[in-house]
């Protein structure tokens, strides 16, 4: 069940973060990729659904800090 919750939630505000501290937020993404990518290569990822989840965290991520980039921009 942590799991589950872990890949809803961090890889989005990792998306996000990243974003915020490196001004971009396709860095934000490909960093966040990365990490991902290294963790699953590591052995901590075992099953396919999980990995939909963090895509569909990673989405939403990337979403919000596309908007996030919107509305400081505009002000």
């Amino acid at each position: 069940m942590i799991k589950v919750l872990s890949a809803l939630f961090f890889p989005g505000l990792l998306v996000m973060l990243f974003s915020r501290v490196t001004y971009n937020h396709v860095v934000g993404l490909v960093l966040t990729v990365a990490l991902i990518t290294a963790s699953s290569y590591k052995g901590y990822t075992h099953a396919w659904w999980l990995i939909m989840i963090d895509a569909f965290s990673l989405t939403a991520g990337f979403w919000l800090s596309s908007k996030m980039r919107k509305a400081t921009r505009s002000a």
